[in-house]
């Protein structure tokens, strides 16, 4: 079996995290043996990793700029040797930047970096940096068409040097309820942070209120505390609900009827995907991988990102009209079943044998 180590920040919520566990959790045993290492172990995921026999290392970077940091690299250094791992892959940009030079110069090990969203939510301090680690991994996995076209056009990166492997969804986990519930639901489940725009949709709801119509808003991040002024100046004290991000996004997205991503900026959105094979009608902003995921009026219905007379119409529309919401959440779930979790783990190693053969190490 071919020993590698997958990378993230921190085992717990987020969409990184999920995927790199999934992953983990999917690779044909007989083939891989998985490793995971991040800087802080504890949450659901790493509860997830340890139930599957996935061993954790943990490297606790708190700053870049320290001897801490230094000390870490030299352990990093020394697990990448001792267990003969022959490929490291990062999933966030924290990792990249702390793991892609010391396995590149360091060590034999083929290293892989990821790209999950357009660099511009990137904090500007690291990205000159982040720029700087892809002339050094041997190749650059993104989970979308968009980000690839992003890093050849905005960033230089040769084509050559990326690998398209879309996210993959738990169909299992994430199946359509077995039964109905009553009225309606409108909702999203995301991080709460400001490219989401969960302004906009928020907005458009309050055009559309009317007896026996909810709006669900589930997630955690720092924008919960101006979305809950936004909805009380709104007046939807009684119609919005705010609920924490959990462990149980399958069961809060079969609450929802309607699921709204309303992003300024996306790539392929797990919780998009999600909501799709949960049999749910989407909406989404017509950005980024969302429009690899939706055709308009197909399996799902797209709208300008911001515009607020759109979204209103959209959702105007879907609940005049329930035969129509019922056909595109229908064909959502057929979409999604494209984008299987096991599909994904397979296209993930056929990228890891053709890069560790490809290697000469």
């Amino acid at each position: 079996m071919i020993p590698v180590l997958l990378l993230a920040r921190e085992l717990d919520l987020g969409g990184s995290e999920r995927q790199m566990t999934e992953i983990a959790k999917t690779l044909d045993r007989s083939r891989f043996s998985p490793h995971v290492g991040c800087f802080r172990p504890h949450g659901m995921r790493g509860a997830e990793l340890s139930a599957t026999g996935v061993p954790i290392v943990q490297f606790p970077v708190d700053s870049f700029v320290s001897l801490n940091a230094l000390s870490q690299a030299l352990k990093l250094r020394s697990h990448i040797r001792r267990l003969g791992i022959r490929l490291i892959h990062t999933f966030d940009y924290p990792l990249t930047l702390f793991a892609v030079p010391v396995a590149r110069w360091f060590t034999p090990a083929v290293v892989v970096s990821s790209q999950r969203s357009h660099r511009s939510l990137i904090p500007a301090k690291y990205r000159r940096w982040i720029q700087m680690t892809d002339r050094v991994a041997d190749a650059i996995v993104v989970n979308c068409d968009f980000v690839r076209r992003h890093l050849e056009s905005d960033e230089g990166v040769p084509a050559s040097r990326i690998r398209l492997c879309y996210n993959g969804v738990d169909l299992k986990q994430f199946r359509p309820a077995s039964h109905s519930h009553e009225g309606l639901t409108i909702g999203v489940v995301c991080a709460l942070r400001p490219e989401k725009d969960l302004g906009t949709l928020i907005e458009a709801f309050a055009r559309i209120r009317r007896p026996g119509l909810r709006l669900a808003i589930v997630g955690s991040g720092s924008m919960l505390e101006q979305l809950h002024w936004l909805a009380e100046a709104q007046g939807l004290e009684g119609d919005c609900n705010f609920v924490p991000a959990a462990a149980n996004a399958a069961e809060r997205l079969r609450e929802i009827d309607i699921f709204v991503l309303p992003s300024r900026s996306e790539a392929l959105s797990n919780s998009l995907l999600e909501a799709m094979a949960c049999g749910r009608c989407p909406v989404a902003s017509r950005v980024g991988g969302n429009i690899e995921l939706i055709r308009h009026g197909e399996n799902g219905m797209l709208f300008e990102a911001g515009n607020v007379d759109q979204l209103s119409s959209v959702l105007e529309h879907l609940i005049e009209h329930p035969a129509l919401r019922q056909q595109l959440a229908t064909n959502a779930r057929r979409v999604a079943e494209d984008f299987s979790i096991g599909a994904s783990a397979r296209r993930m190693e056929e990228i890891y044998t053709e890069l560790i053969e490809g290697s000469g190490r």
